[in-house]
C-alpha cells in the first residue's frame, strides 16, 4: 500500500478540476507529448537531490515505486505509508517554490501549496 501525491504544472488559469481530469488521463495511460515543464524538471531535481529515486542511494528513500513517474506536466510519487512528515513537508515546500498544484490521490483534494522560499538544502 502507498500514499500517493502528484504535483501538477498548470498555467495561471488552471483549476482543481483540470488536475483531476489530467490525473484520470494519466491513470488511463494518456500523456501530453513534449518536454517536461521547467517547473516539473526543477521540482524533480530538487526532490531527488534529497531523496534519490535511482541507484544504490535510493534504497532508503520514501518512495514505494522507483523511479518516480515523471511526465510533461506532472510528477507522481507513491510514498511508503509510514512516510515521515519531513518528506511530506519538503514535497509541499518544493511544490510551492515551483508554483505547482498538489493532488492528494487518496482524498481527492487538489490545492496550491503556500508559496515559500526555497527549502533549506
Amino acid at each position: 500500500m502507498s500514499f500517493d501525491l502528484v504535483v501538477w504544472a498548470l498555467d495561471r488559469t488552471g483549476e482543481p478540476a483540470d488536475v483531476t481530469a489530467g490525473h484520470k488521463r494519466c491513470v488511463a495511460g494518456i500523456h501530453a507529448a513534449g518536454a517536461p515543464d521547467r517547473r516539473i524538471n526543477a521540482f524533480y531535481a530538487d526532490l531527488t537531490a534529497r531523496y534519490p529515486d535511482r541507484g544504490v542511494a535510493s534504497g532508503a528513500s520514501p518512495f514505494v515505486a522507483k523511479p518516480l513517474h515523471v511526465a510533461r506536466d506532472h510528477v507522481e510519487m507513491k510514498l511508503v505509508e509510514t512516510c515521515p512528515d519531513e518528506v511530506l513537508l519538503l514535497i509541499e515546500q518544493l511544490a510551492g517554490a515551483h508554483n505547482l498544484m498538489l493532488l492528494d490521490v487518496q482524498g481527492g483534494s487538489v490545492y496550491p501549496p503556500q508559496a515559500t522560499a526555497r527549502p533549506p538544502q
